[in-house]
């Protein structure tokens, strides 16, 4: 059994059911209850905090993301750090900055990290062969949020599939001239390729094979005139949507890789004197804060909960060395809302 388990049960977030596990405050009592009241089904116990430190221990974790500013890892990052510091660990922050320099300085050094930290959580570092090797070998506990095929406990949504369920509602409202916003390269000989921007290549390649596959459902191709390199952020989905707009391309509907690269898009639209859904239907995915202000059609997946849950896995794998359950991914629900931004093509 797993938090994600009590969560399912209770109907409950796994941040709230993580807090409640612990008796910290702003749980309601029916929370409380919810929460306890499922534990108690699955048999479910959170581990002691009193029991961390065994001997050699640090009672620090590092959080190792791409980038801390953006709103995607602010939100993960923040969620991870309440469940570590609930449990008694110390957190330490490693942004790589985006910088392939960094990155090799931090996994060149894993060493020097293990005398400081006992575990390490991961958000969205694409990993070559060689870094997890590394961190196979440094005796570090490991658990990440967003990674494919690791050997250690993982956290994510199925970004194929939130970007299919995006897709398939703008093929569903009648269009068939789609557009795609993408970070990651396709599989197309004359599309230009994205650069890898700090979202977790791994991620944006899953989501380019769900708009793929989408069309493919309906007996369509993707066209490499309405592919469209773009990182994630606002002014990369500004200039992304210009380029498009730029090339002639006449879609009837843009799907943006993540949220803020559709607010580019979105602003890109106006400026060039088109109207929204009216001219072009767009979709993003996420459900950022800002998407329910602007009315942004989009797949919404859990960024808090998934920082909770994958420190709640590293605090396990801490604190239970003795029998340690075999590593193992974990999916979380993705959920289409839609909004103001798409409507059937007329």
């Amino acid at each position: 059994m797993t938090i994600q388990d009590v969560a399912v049960l209770s109907g409950l977030s796994i941040c709230t059911v993580s807090r409640a596990l612990r008796n910290l405050p702003n749980v309601s009592e029916k929370a409380q209850r919810q929460v306890a009241e499922a534990a108690s089904k699955l048999g479910f116990k959170a581990s002691a905090a009193a029991s961390r430190l065994a001997g050699g221990s640090t009672g620090s974790v590092a959080i190792i993301a791409p980038t801390a500013t953006t709103w995607f890892f602010s939100q993960a990052v923040e969620a991870a750090e309440e469940v570590f510091g609930d449990s008694g660990y110390d957190t330490m922050l490693i942004s790589l900055r985006n910088k392939k320099t960094v990155k090799q300085q931090v996994f060149g050094r894993l060493e020097s990290l293990a005398q400081r930290v006992d575990g390490v959580l991961l958000l969205n570092v694409d990993l070559d062969p060689s870094e997890v090797e590394a961190l196979e070998a440094s005796g570090l506990a490991v658990a990440s949020v967003g990674l494919r095929n690791v050997p250690w406990d993982n956290v994510g949504i199925d970004d194929e599939h939130a970007a299919w369920q995006a897709t398939s509602h703008l093929l569903e409202l009648g269009h068939r001239d789609l557009a795609v916003l993408t970070n990651t390269e396709p599989v197309l000989s004359d599309v230009a390729p994205a650069q890898p921007a700090g979202r977790g290549q791994q991620a944006t390649t899953a989501r380019f094979r769900g708009f793929s596959r989408a069309l493919d459902d309906h007996h369509l191709t993707v066209h490499p005139d309405l592919v469209v390199a773009c990182a994630p952020g606002i002014d990369d989905g500004r200039r992304a949507m210009t380029e498009l707009i730029a090339r002639g391309a006449k879609p009837t509907a843009v799907f943006a890789h993540c949220d803020e690269a559709a607010f580019g898009a979105l602003m890109a639209l106006r400026e060039h004197g088109f109207s929204v859904p009216k001219n072009m239907s767009v979709i993003g995915i996420d459900d950022h804060p800002m998407s329910w202000f602007l009315g942004l059609s989009t797949v919404a997946q859990p960024v808090a909960d998934q920082g909770a849950f994958a420190a709640n896995l590293l605090c396990e794998r801490l604190l239970n060395t003795d029998t340690p359950n075999q590593p193992a991914t974990h999916l979380l629900d993705t959920k289409l809302i839609e909004r103001k931004t798409t409507r059937h093509r007329r």
